[in-house]
């Protein structure tokens, strides 16, 4: 690794902006009373996390609504207005609550219509025995409006403008966002890169405020976990030049020795997924 020391944060300022510091953002919308009620729990998060990351896009908001028309309405025309890319996820079934359809076209001031595409797929899919009229509400798409494929069940989602509209079941969710996501404008991608060690937060804490000062360039990220009665700390740094998100771990990994904690105790354990190595080299794909 490089030596933390002698590196200098070149690198602009946000971790996903490219060497023009252009900045790509984007917003995801998980619309559904069944998320906010807690029957539900939203796995859609990291999923598009990663993947848009991956790509050179920020995702730097999360919002969740009910299944409200005015709360949609409003809220996808302030995420559209303050991102470049806007997702939604959920409420384009076929059942009544399913309303997010409607209220991305009156965002937009666009009629809603058969779309024929969209219905010529779903009478494939369906055949004619099992084909009915809730099932082509999901043939419903804004005037205008781009279909987006969904490999998994078919009923397709929507790009208006700079905003896309999927399913809310994970899996199809996922398909759908792989088979938009190549076509996204984006930065450079984000490396991250992560130290792990047994030691409390408050022990690293000036030291990590220190690193932080010398390297403006890179997101360094605390994360406190405990592991059966044993407390612990990993310490993520995301930058676009993976040479500077090296040198902080090697920087914080030295500030946690100096501490007295060895970051190899912990390794091959990640607080999230138990699968990272105490020293851990990837980007966010």
């Amino acid at each position: 690794m490089t030596d933390a020391t002698s590196a200098s944060p070149t690198a602009p300022a946000d971790p996903s902006a490219g060497e023009d510091g252009a900045v790509v953002t984007a917003a995801l919308l998980v619309i559904g009373n069944e998320v906010l009620s807690g029957r539900t729990r939203d796995a859609n998060v990291q999923v598009f996390a990663k993947t848009l990351g991956a790509r050179g896009v920020r995702l730097k908001e999360v919002r969740m609504v009910a299944d409200d028309k005015a709360a949609i309405i409003d809220a996808v025309n302030a995420l559209r207005a303050a991102n470049d890319y806007v997702f939604t996820t959920g409420g384009i079934g076929p059942t009544h609550d399913d309303i997010t359809t409607d209220c991305v076209a009156e965002a937009f001031g666009r009629a809603v219509e058969l779309n024929a595409e969209a219905e010529r797929r779903l009478r494939h899919h369906y055949g004619s025995e099992t084909i009915n009229d809730a099932r082509l509400r999901m043939a419903r798409i804004p005037a205008g409006a781009e279909l987006v494929d969904n490999p998994v069940s078919h009923a397709p989602g929507f790009r208006l403008g700079n905003v896309f509209v999927m399913a809310g079941v994970p899996r199809i969710a996922q398909a759908m966002l792989d088979t938009v996501k190549d076509g996204l404008r984006g930065g450079a991608p984000v490396h991250s890169r992560a130290v792990t060690a047994y030691i409390r937060e408050g022990d690293i804490a000036e030291p990590l405020g220190a690193i932080q000062e010398r390297f403006p360039a890179v997101e360094i990220g605390s994360y406190p976990f405990v592991r059966g009665e044993r407390l612990g700390t990993s310490v993520v740094a995301r930058c676009t030049d993976a040479t500077l998100a090296e040198a902080v771990v090697a920087d914080v990994a030295n500030a946690m020795r100096a501490a007295g904690a060895d970051p190899n105790d912990a390794e091959g354990f990640d607080p999230q997924s138990g699968a990272v190595a105490a020293f851990h080299d990837g980007d966010e794909s």
